[in-house]
């Protein structure tokens, strides 16, 4: 697998924050409006947006606008890349030092 750099580091920077990784728990069970997942967490609107653009930005979660509302899912497509990089980033395999 070809590693774009900036790109691992985007998405890799995406899972280093309590809040973000509470947020990816609650997608797991299925996409969720932003009030939903505002009412789960004790943090503000604006932060809710600044997390979320971040794990957008990594392709690790996707949304959609609905009216006013916009609703939050995981991306298949990003957490199957992620975890193939991280994968290739720690295959101890292709070291002789063992």
């Amino acid at each position: 697998m070809e590693i774009d750099e900036k790109k691992v580091a985007t998405i890799f920077k995406a899972f280093c924050d309590e809040n973000r990784i509470r947020i990816l728990q609650q997608l797991l069970t299925g996409e969720k409006c932003a009030c939903v997942l505002l009412d789960n967490l004790q943090i503000t609107q604006p932060t809710l947006s600044h997390h979320m653009k971040i794990l957008c930005d990594a392709d690790i979660v996707i949304s959609r606008k609905e009216g006013k509302w916009t609703h939050y899912s995981i991306s298949k497509s990003g957490g199957e890349y992620a975890a193939e990089c991280l994968k290739t980033l720690t295959n101890t395999s292709l070291s002789d030092n063992r």
